[in-house]
């Protein structure tokens, strides 16, 4: 694996199962993001979009395969391998894992201290700018504590593309938001895409606010991919799951139990077990 890539990768799986806890994730999954563009990942809860997000930063290894970075095979790569690889992916996890002990300055000044050399001086430099990406400069001596829920996951944006990363991953990112924090993360995600031409996956239930960033989406249920496409093509989908998951609708293919065994063969066979 290379210190860096030369261009924004594709990320491919194919034909993935993988099974947690006995229970099948995916199976025979197969994706193709595209390299530059921004892929929204979409789906019921449980359905495996952030296992395939594990899949892609290696955490995970399918049991049956391919993950693929620009024509790497994640899943045979050493641990020396992994972590080159992990330099070149920014993270924003669904609560921004912001370290509470530390300011914001500090925060996002992290993975430049730690996987780099660079001289305390063009750290400073490096932060601020991202800070300044991120529209929170005059917050970099404030600790998260002291900032909003939505400032925080702006931080935690700022920190993600710290090492100006060629792959940026963001699990659920607009969960919990306001209106206007909701509007200024869907920016910043369209604009960083723009401006340095990563290639970005969205893990999001948003479905109404795909169209305002997403180049790119598919919609995940019982382990394959169900539909993909542009907005546009999703959103004229005959599917029946689809149709369920873009209306919000109760009734449908993703029923409201979890499964389980009938209530009442379940009552009957303990009658009968007395």
């Amino acid at each position: 694996m290379k210190e860096a890539f030369a261009n924004s990768p594709s990320i491919t799986l194919k034909r993935v199962s993988i099974e947690l806890g006995g229970r099948p994730i995916l199976e025979d999954f197969s994706l193709e993001i595209p390299a530059g563009k921004v892929t929204a990942v979409m789906g019921p809860s449980g359905a495996g979009k952030t296992t395939v997000m594990r899949l892609i930063t290696g955490q995970l290894t399918p049991d049956e395969g391919e993950v693929l970075v620009d024509s790497e095979r994640v899943d045979q790569m050493t641990s020396r391998q992994l972590n080159r690889l992990r330099r070149n992916i920014g993270v924003l996890l669904q609560n921004g894992a912001l370290f509470t002990d530390l300011n914001c300055f500090d925060n996002v000044a992290l993975p430049l201290r730690e996987h780099t050399a660079l001289p305390e001086s063009l750290i400073r430099r490096l932060v601020l700018l991202k800070l300044q990406t991120v529209g929170l400069r005059g917050a970099a001596e404030m600790y998260p504590r002291e900032l909003s829920g939505g400032m925080n996951r702006r931080i935690a944006m700022a920190r993600a593309m710290a090492l100006d990363p060629a792959i940026i991953l963001y699990d659920e990112p607009f969960a919990g938001l306001d209106p206007i924090s909701l509007g200024v993360s869907l920016r910043l995600i369209r604009d960083i895409n723009q401006a340095v031409r990563t290639t970005s996956v969205v893990i999001t239930h948003d479905v109404g606010e795909v169209a305002r960033f997403a180049d790119y989406c598919c919609i995940i249920s019982e382990g394959r991919v169900v539909a993909e496409g542009g907005p546009e093509t999703l959103a004229d989908s005959s599917h029946e799951l689809v149709q369920q998951f873009v209306n919000g609708s109760p009734d449908g293919p993703v029923a409201f139990h979890y499964p389980a065994a009938d209530l009442t063969e379940e009552m009957l066979t303990e009658e009968s077990g007395r």
